[in-house]
């Protein structure tokens, strides 16, 4: 029996490795596709929320009669109609569905209505009275860690501590001949997704519930439904794809829980909730707002030989991701460097600003500008190449990181620096930065490298699974749980099935988030998804290719070693099968149609004591160059040119990776130059995209990306590995170093707003003056 497997070399490959245009596509530039947030039913009823009036206050009383009266109000719930547990979150269910007696953020929820329309909904709500009795507002994330700031959980407000000692640094410092210490701020980023949190949902007159919400894991949010509602879970169906954007923000429960509650009281009908801009920014997850303090220390030569890190993360109200944020920007702290004595401690922290949680990066982003800066500032005191302190210390496959722990996966670190130092940004840099547009304006070019976990580390569950059905029209069916949000790995599934199968991609049809369709494969985070459920595809493919092999020898009467695997076909001594026959033999004989792949991600044997879940057997690599152009009137910069350089292992699809790398860059973009959610006392001043600034096509520079693939990993798929994350992060430390390679100034405080950048050259201005007399 001659099958294939994800061993075959470039040459022989035909559709892994090659530039297949998205399969969802079409009817997503056409408009075709209908989001869930888009449909709408004759006898749909509306559903809202009630949010808190205060950012931290005890409820005293809710009264909700006369929002019960007003016509066409179909019902009112509070924590009372809750049949099972009033709590929902990912790690700590700390989070009221309704809140019963006290109300944390403004983004807390306390009431439910339905009602025959969007209008009478909300009538309903300024209907119902809530008593509230104020409470001291705690906001600051290093004062909620006092002893005088009011405990916002029984636990206290510290949700999580983490560290990560190794070697001595104390010692090291004293023996350091240079010492670099700084302290810096990174922002509270909004998703800004198109398609705000919403969905649709609906019982049936047996019972049967289904939920049709955007999500980032199916099967968790059936199960977390199932609590609220104390129900069985197999009779609760959620449908969680196509998704309008997540990046991490519908990882968390949005509304599935409001929808689930709504539907049991609303007489078969099905119910409605889509919030606004505005309600989501309020209720909506966010970045975690950071403050990191770092001391580097450095040999005369460039030897790194110690980091110390204190980082505080302000988690909000609730806990949702923070522990695991918080763990992963330790566990990333000092780079993809070997620094033989670390001692990094972070601080998950309570506070009344809203809710922080998964975000594209998860805590990498706010520690990589630390250890980027650094390594700048010492090269600089040193007078030595940027690039070369970077090759001095990264570590290689089978080196010891920072951690302490033997990195065992492929490390594509120094080979991106490589071609990083090779690219015609960097080697013709002077030239660039002297062709300024104008004569106040000044050019930087700057580069910094980074690397990001794949998978959940030691700890977790983490496994993915995949089934292929042959259908009627023979064609396949693949199915995997990991949702698309964005990144085309529903295109990724069906190359990798196409290649195996030995087939045309177009035989390949693929279903996603829909938890009676898929297996349960894990959530759409950690850059797991091309990874994880590319690998369960490739892992039911031969089992495809078995059970058709198989069938076509019982009906060619020959044994299964005779049988060929031809494009689109089985061929045995001149005689061809097509996939439809082999259908309707299995389907005539009462025999399934349909086989399973399962695969459990690799993981280190011993974690880190302290980390919270480190390290990670696998990480994806990436240097970024870019290029700034500052207005030293005004302050304002622009990103004229990035220079992209991953190690995704082998890229499954070259679109589909520049795809990433430009998005990615252009998040990183707006992280670094523009984006705050502002809140005060707890009360958000920004409200909507009229004060929240995110770049648009004008602010796009040119973006070159030149994937490393000399470094494939052995347990992917075809060698692939994930790069949905690092692919915006070390772009905020390129950045701010160009700002610093044009003007002289550092910035400290992201994001690095005009306002920031002009005082800072006006201080600049000032201390020459000083210094010249």
């Amino acid at each position: 029996m001659k099958q294939l497997n994800t061993t075959k070399n470039e040459q022989s490959l035909n559709w892994v490795g090659k530039r297949v245009k998205r399969i969802d596509g079409p009817e997503k530039v056409t408009g075709e596709l209908k989001y869930m947030t888009d449909l709408h039913f004759d006898n749909m009823v509306w559903g809202k929320v009630l949010r808190a009036k205060y950012p931290h206050a005890k409820i005293k009383s809710i009264h909700t009669l006369n929002a019960e009266k007003l016509p066409g109000v179909v019902c009112v719930l509070t924590h009372k109609d809750i049949p099972g547990f009033n709590g929902f979150g990912i790690v700590i269910p700390d989070q009221p569905i309704l809140c019963s007696n006290i109300v944390r953020c403004t983004g807390d929820a306390i009431c439910l209505v339905a009602a025959e329309s969007e209008e009478i909904a909300e009538r309903a709500l300024e209907l119902i009275d809530v008593e509230y009795e104020l409470l001291e507002v705690v906001t600051d994330a290093e004062k909620a860690m006092t002893a005088s700031a009011p405990q916002l959980h029984p636990d206290g407000n510290i949700h999580s501590h983490v560290k990560i000692k190794n070697g001595n640094t104390e010692e090291a410092f004293i023996e350091a001949d240079i010492i670099v210490e700084n302290t810096f701020y990174s922002p509270r980023q909004m998703h800004a997704f198109i398609e705000t949190e919403g969905g649709w949902g609906v019982m049936d007159a047996d019972g049967f519930i289904t939920i049709h919400c955007p999500g980032q894991y199916a099967h968790r949010d059936r199960m977390q439904i199932a609590r609220a509602l104390a129900y069985n879970p197999e009779r609760i169906r959620v449908i969680s794809s196509p998704i309008g954007g997540a990046f991490g923000g519908k990882d968390e429960i949005t509304v599935q829980i409001y929808l689930a509650l709504l539907a049991m009281h609303t007489n078969g009908r099905p119910v409605k909730i889509h919030l606004s801009r505005e309600e989501s920014v309020i209720a909506g997850i966010k970045r975690h707002p950071f403050k990191v303090h770092m001391k580097t220390a450095a040999k005369k030569d460039g030897t790194l030989i110690a980091n110390e890190v204190r980082a505080v993360a302000d988690t909000g109200a609730y806990a949702s991701l923070g522990g695991a944020v918080i763990a992963l920007a330790i566990e990333h702290s000092c780079g993809p460097y070997k620094i033989p004595n670390v001692n990094l401690e972070g601080f998950c922290v309570y506070t009344n600003n809203g809710i922080s949680g998964a975000f594209r990066g998860f805590g990498v982003n706010q520690v990589c500008m630390g250890i980027e800066t650094h390594l700048d500032m010492i090269a600089e005191q040193l007078n030595m190449d940027k690039v070369e302190i970077r090759k001095k210390n990264v570590y290689h496959q089978g080196e010891i990181s920072s951690l302490g722990h033997i990195v065992k996966s492929s490390v594509g670190t120094y080979k991106t620096l490589e071609l990083a130092e090779n690219c015609d940004l960097w080697k013709n840099r002077s030239q660039y930065k002297s062709e300024v547009s104008e004569p106040w304006k000044k050019r930087g070019v700057a580069l910094a490298t980074s690397f990001h976990g794949i998978g959940m580390g030691i700890g977790l569950p983490d496994y993915g699974a995949a089934s292929i059905e042959i259908l009627p029209d023979g064609k396949f069916l693949v199915a995997v749980g990991c949702e698309e949000i964005g990144g085309g790995n529903s295109t990724a599934y069906a190359q990798v099935a196409a290649e195996i199968l030995n087939c045309d991609i177009n035989n390949i049809k693929v279903v996603q988030g829909d938890t009676s369709r898929t297996l349960d494969g894990g959530t759409v985070t950690a850059s797991r998804s091309t990874y994880t459920g590319g690998r369960a595809v490739a892992t039911a493919a031969p089992n495809m290719v078995k059970l058709l092999t198989n069938t076509a020898a019982e009906l060619l009467n020959v044994p299964p070693s005779k049988i060929e695997v031809l494009p689109n076909c089985l061929n045995a001594n001149g005689k061809a099968v097509n996939y439809q026959t082999i259908h309707q033999y299995l389907f005539e004989h009462h025999r399934s149609t349909r086989v399973e792949g399962h695969f459990i991600l690799p993981k280190e044997r011993v974690e880190i004591e302290g980390s919270g879940g480190a390290p990670h057997h696998l990480y994806g690599y990436l240097t970024h160059v870019v290029m700034v152009e500052i207005d030293t009137l005004t302050g304002e910069t622009d990103v004229l040119r990035v220079v992209s350089i991953p190690d995704a292992g082998k890229v499954i699809n070259p679109q589909g990776l520049e795809g990433q790398a430009e998005g990615g860059a252009v998040m990183g973009i707006g992280y670094t130059l523009y984006e705050d959610v502002v809140i005060e006392n707890g009360y958000h001043k920004t409200r909507n995209f009229t004060d929240y600034i995110i770049p648009t096509i004008r602010e796009t520079p040119l973006i070159e990306t030149f994937p490393v693939e000399d470094t494939p990993e052995d347990s992917g798929p075809f060698g692939a590995k994930g790069i949905g994350e690092v692919v915006m992060i070390p772009i905020i430390a390129a950045i701010v170093s160009a700002i610093y390679d044009a003007t002289g100034v550092r910035i400290y405080h992201l994001p690095a707003t005009p306002e920031r950048i002009f005082n800072a050259l006006k201080e600049l201005k000032k201390q020459n003056v000083h210094t010249s007399r």
